[in-house]
């Protein structure tokens, strides 16, 4: 499909004509009607109030019904804290189980052999494996460059037990691993020892989503599997009867936009058995002794779930998971694909009259094994780097919520904008601690590069007006030099 290309293609009166070719080439599209319906009923709050929400992998959307079934909920019920066997605390303990029971219904886990840890986050699950896992000298811990950061600092803890730290690139322009360069580094593993290879499902910088077959791969060479996927969840069925490893990390507003403040961890139970808390708390044990200076860790999920769950929103998880199951994960799937393909293609195609490209997409740019997750800059007339504050203040006044900076994923955006090791240590040569905006700038004058994007992301609510108005957003950076733009 040619982009429309000229701005005033993409005034209001456009719109029919440019959704009318979009369905005829995505005829599936029509089938994710259901979609359109709850986007007029469940999140009409969106249109009533003009906004334009490019920012699904930050967080997802909740549906009025949602809101409604868990307040009913808690208007019509008295719950207690479920440490005790009071009436009020026994109602809350059969929630906790009921939402419990339905994270392993939903990803296809099972209980025997699985566990369900419920966590503040995603970030908190993968801080109770960095914490605990056995870290030690001869072993490793592997991970890609495009994991967040909260998979990032399980090196410290790496690192602090003596383990080595291995980085597995991503290789430009599609930021994708290298199977060679996996293997190197998979085969250096001692089996003798504790070895941690962690990725994210799809990447929340580029969209990438990484083979899944990974999973047996590394584990048959040796290799503990951590999965982070917060980013993929939310349009993808993951499911834990085909895929097996050894650790998942969640996060439920990303998959139903409400509650915020729950995550999860699941765990293979062999896998749990070999990690060692380092330290225990209210809730995580059996027994506990103040002149015995000793106790004992309970079993399963409750030696890892801190203090008191967040019993009253917990069944807000259960109410989420079912709404979700109700319209169907590949039904919102499909939906998210053809609007990404379209803007892909469209954000490609744009071009200055002296036909320099607008955009640079950091990432695949087909929807062949990537997700609803598109970061990119863009250039003047005169290939400058339109800063992406500017992209960011100018979008608040349109009403566009989408996101600029790195992410929380450093290594991608390093790679994708060619940042070397050298430039990068400049960051971090004196006692001044430099601020990413700060950095931002000496990168744009010293070496004329960004350490920042903009990104924007679709999910469950997106509809084809949201990224038409977009693409008539992103349309008017064409032909303005630099110096030209005004916030």
């Amino acid at each position: 499909m040619t982009a429309l290309i000229a701005a005033d293609l993409y005034r209001p009166e456009g719109f029919d004509a440019a959704r009318a070719a979009f369905l005829q080439r995505n005829p599936a599209y029509a089938a994710t009607s259901r979609l359109r319906e709850l986007r007029a009923t469940e999140y009409a709050r969106l249109d009533q109030q003009g906004h334009i929400y490019l920012d699904y992998t930050g967080g997802s959307l909740y549906a009025e019904e949602q809101v409604r079934r868990h307040a009913d909920l808690l208007r019509q019920h008295v719950f207690g804290n479920p440490h005790s066997v009071n009436p009020t605390s026994m109602a809350s303990t059969r929630l906790v189980d009921q939402a419990r029971a339905y994270v392993y219904d939903f990803f296809r886990a099972s209980p025997e052999e699985y566990a369900a840890i419920f966590t503040p986050n995603a970030s908190g699950a993968l801080k109770l494996v960095g914490e605990a896992y056995p870290f030690c000298a001869g072993g490793r811990y592997l991970l890609t460059f495009d994991n967040h950061n909260s998979v990032n600092g399980i090196r410290e803890f790496a690192q602090a037990k003596g383990a080595a730290v291995h980085y597995l690139p991503v290789v430009p322009p599609d930021l994708r691993i290298s199977q060679d360069r996996l293997d190197e580094l998979l085969d250096r593993a001692n089996p003798a020892y504790a070895n941690l290879f962690a990725f994210p499902a799809q990447s929340n910088f580029s969209g990438v989503q990484h083979p899944l077959d990974l999973i047996e791969h590394a584990q048959a060479k040796g290799w503990d599997v951590f999965v982070d996927a917060a980013a993929f969840t939310p349009t993808n069925r993951l499911d834990l009867s085909r895929w097996k490893p050894d650790f998942v990390s969640l996060s439920f507003y990303k998959i139903f936009g409400y509650p915020t403040g729950v995550g999860c961890l699941l765990a293979r139970k062999d896998a749990l058995k070999k990690l060692r808390r380092p330290w225990f708390a209210g809730g995580t044990i059996t027994m506990a002794s103040v002149q015995g200076c000793s106790h004992h860790l309970a079993d399963s999920e409750a030696a890892y779930e801190d203090g008191t769950v967040d019993y009253l929103n917990l069944p807000a998880i259960q109410i989420g998971l079912e709404y979700i199951d109700s319209i169907g994960v590949d039904l919102i799937h499909d939906r998210v694909a053809a609007l990404t393909g379209w803007l892909l293609e469209e954000l490609a195609a744009l071009r200055h009259s002296n036909g320099s490209p607008l955009v640079r997409i950091y990432g695949p740019t087909d929807t062949t094994n990537r997700g609803g997750t598109i970061a990119f800059n863009f250039y003047d007339p005169e290939a400058e780097l339109i800063d992406f504050h500017i992209v960011e203040q100018l979008a608040n006044q349109a009403q566009i919520s989408l996101r600029t900076g790195c992410f929380c994923n450093p290594g991608a955006g390093e790679v994708a904008h060619g940042l070397t090791e050298a430039e990068m240590r400049e960051a971090f040569q004196d006692e001044q601690r430099m601020t990413l905006d700060q950095f931002q700038a000496i990168l744009q004058q010293k070496h004329k590069k960004s350490a920042g994007a903009v990104r924007v992301s679709l999910g469950i609510a997106s509809n084809f007006a949201d990224i038409y108005h977009f693409m008539a957003f992103a349309a008017s950076f064409l032909d303005k030099r630099l110096g030209e733009m005004r916030v």
